[in-house]
């Protein structure tokens, strides 16, 4: 049975961090092992700047602030490797020679596009340092490029997996490397349209990627190694005693996601539930604490859940002549967030009203109410907060919930919503 295992940018991001990586494998040597690893520490927003000075025709300081990328990678290379030094190096030139060649260039097409040309090659960089490191420890290992095997749409920064294309791919290409004894290594977050051009998976793309080959490998279970103990009933920088908990169900980790908290994007939820396969957060610091165990069973007495979403912007909606809001005027709104692509964090409807919050993102909140005031009366007030506790009880309310200057409240039996302004 095939084991997938996934990690962060944190747990490659120094040379220390490559070696401990290689140490967690190395006891995994006798099994058939799927690797997946994202770009190293805050390469991928580096790469987004370059993305940004090349699309603004900033040719000269694109080029700058690749030279930086490029010479990161290659003093993390010089550190780990003595060998193999010179097949990496080869490996990164050739996808550094592929991001200069576009930056000589000039923009022609969407931004779009741009970014996922230039920022996929985070996750290339970081896996070939990684192989080559592997193969210098005696941990014998295929790399392989993603993009030869993930087939998309080209729907550039958010794209759609074609999925049988893909299967196909996985049965020709990696099931035989795995069978022949080989730890397969590759990239998350990226993948390619049938015209050889990268695209990008969408927000917590590398956990959707594990979870895709977890899927079509029919895995025994998939493991994301993060620098956290385990998932958490709170964030510890907001909550300082936050909890662990060892175990919940697909349905609560969607939930948690869905309210807000920084745990597993539901998009990598749906591939793992659809076969019932297992999935792990442990900790890449401290591999033998026994970190949560997601599954498809049910799990009861789960400690009240707290998910704080600041930045907050309220947009208050009121018909102008007094009707109901009903489907028609919806209708409108679901519109409005389709085009501008937001999704509301919080929605309360009245009568003749209809309230939703969401995160502030200006540009786009300014045009939402511009179009939306041609049909309704509409009020904008920023700088609000959400506070969501899941499995609230008596003392998680009075703790976090009591004499907040709340400006809407729901309650359902499992959860508790606040939108309030922070005191001061």
């Amino acid at each position: 049975m095939v084991k997938v295992f996934k990690f962060g940018g944190a747990s490659v991001n120094s040379v220390e961090r490559v070696k401990n990586v290689a140490a967690i494998l190395q006891q995994y040597q006798n099994q058939q092992l799927l690797v997946v690893i994202s770009a190293m520490g805050k390469t991928t927003n580096a790469l987004e700047k370059v993305a940004e000075a090349f699309y603004q025709q900033k040719k000269e300081e694109a080029l700058q602030l690749f030279e930086q990328v490029k010479q990161q990678h290659l003093t993390t290379a010089k550190y780990l490797l003595v060998t193999h030094y010179l097949a990496c190096e080869a490996q990164l030139k050739d996808f550094f020679t592929e991001v200069e060649w576009l930056l000589h260039d000039q923009p022609v097409r969407e931004y779009d596009y741009y970014y996922d040309q230039i920022v996929c090659s985070g996750e290339l960089m970081s896996t070939a340092i990684v192989s080559q490191y592997l193969n210098e420890a005696g941990i014998r290992n295929e790399w392989m490029d993603v993009r030869d095997i993930i087939r998309t749409d080209d729907n550039f920064r958010d794209a759609n997996i074609d999925w049988d294309f893909t299967q196909a791919k996985v049965n020709e290409l990696i099931r035989p490397a795995l069978e022949e004894g080989y730890l397969v290594l590759t990239q998350g977050f990226i993948g390619s349209t049938d015209e050889n051009e990268s695209t990008t998976l969408g927000r917590e793309g590398s956990d959707y990627t594990a979870a895709v080959f977890s899927n079509m490998l029919d895995a025994e279970s998939q493991t994301i190694w993060k620098d956290v103990e385990s998932v958490m009933n709170a964030d510890p920088k907001e909550i300082a005693d936050a909890v662990s908990i060892p175990e919940l169900n697909y349905t609560e980790v969607i939930e948690m996601a869905y309210y807000g908290a920084q745990v597993i994007h539901p998009k990598t939820i749906k591939p793992l539930q659809n076969k019932s396969i297992p999935l792990f957060v442990k900790c890449f610091l401290n591999k033998d604490l026994p970190g949560t165990h997601i599954h498809n069973n049910i799990v009861k007495q789960l400690p009240p859940i707290i998910v704080i979403k600041r930045n907050q912007v309220m947009v208050e909606l009121k018909s102008k002549d007094f009707s109901f809001i009903g489907e028609h005027n919806t209708e409108i709104l679901y519109g409005l967030f389709e085009k501008l692509f937001i999704t509301p964090t919080l929605t309360q409807n009245g009568a003749i009203s209809i309230t939703y919050a969401f995160d502030n993102r200006e540009e786009k909140i300014s045009q939402f109410a511009a179009e939306a005031s041609q049909n309704f009366d509409v009020q904008v007030t920023p700088g609000l907060t959400l506070l969501t506790i899941r499995h609230y009880n008596e003392a998680s309310l009075k703790k976090y919930a009591e004499e907040k200057q709340f400006l809407v409240r729901q309650q359902t039996v499992h959860n508790m919503r606040l939108l309030y302004k922070e005191q001061g």
